[in-house]
């Protein structure tokens, strides 16, 4: 087992969830390619969208529905700091994970975080766990509470 996908499970045992992790036989880099292989909405993915906080120089995580997308400037308020494009050494560095297969939990550091509201309209929700090639379903507001996001508007 991938370190990553470890990770991800370690969170969701840690949090005493129930949750089964999925290994599709097709990548699941994109959002239409996780709603393809989990048979869903493409709204019941939840992205996970990372920018670099030019303030601060970290990752910001915003976790959306897979049929939205992050206004940069919407977000940039949110953040209280302008946002730029994270490259693959920083997502990897902060949250050991590679693009394409960056999980909501599991991350090597603490992750200031968003949360899309159109998620929670759903039983449950897809998320990558770690791998392109990983993912699991789980309900909104259960991945709401693990990954300590904010609810807000930031999608066009």
């Amino acid at each position: 087992m991938s370190k990553s996908l470890a990770r991800v499970r370690s969170a969701l045992e840690a949090a005493r969830l129930d949750v089964d992790i999925l290994e599709m036989s097709s990548e699941t880099r994109t959002a239409a390619e996780a709603a393809e292989a989990a048979g869903c909405a493409l709204d019941q993915i939840a992205k996970s969208i990372i920018f670099r906080g030019e303030a601060t120089g970290h990752v910001v995580l915003f976790l959306t529905a897979g049929g939205n997308r992050v206004s940069t400037s919407k977000a940039s308020t949110v953040a209280s700091q302008p946002l730029g494009k994270a490259d693959a050494a920083l997502v990897r560095a902060e949250t050991g994970f590679a693009i394409g297969g960056v999980a909501p939990i599991g991350h090597l550091r603490p992750v200031e975080s968003y949360f899309d509201p159109r998620l929670l309209d759903f039983d449950r929700v897809w998320a990558a766990a770690g791998t392109p090639r990983h993912i699991f379903a789980i309900a909104p507001d259960a991945l709401l509470g693990l990954t300590r996001a904010r609810p807000t508007d930031f999608v066009e």
